[in-house]
């Protein structure tokens, strides 16, 4: 009975952990890739916030840097830090 009840609580942790993970970030050239891509590879960043992205994006051209990226609203230092190492130019 003590080998069921462990096995459940271990399986039960699983669980837990497999579906309560933080999303991990995918690298995404941010210069390139359409809304829904940005928003699904991004920590922090939404369907709007992507597609405020490639708005911007299309009519000033394209990003260079990380400090580009603040023109867009709701986007500042601390989502920035989160994506740094993801997001491509």
């Amino acid at each position: 009975m003590k080998i069921i009840k462990y096995g459940l609580n271990a399986l039960l942790l699983s669980l837990i952990l497999t579906f309560t993970s933080p999303v991990m970030a995918e690298e995404v050239n941010i210069n390139t890739a359409d809304a829904q891509t940005i928003a699904d590879s991004l920590n922090g960043i939404g369907l709007k916030k992507a597609e405020a992205i490639v708005v911007w994006r299309t009519e000033h051209g394209n990003f260079t840097d990380l400090a580009g990226l603040e023109n867009i609203k709701g986007i500042g230092q601390k989502t920035l830090e989160k994506n740094k190492n993801n997001i491509q130019f």
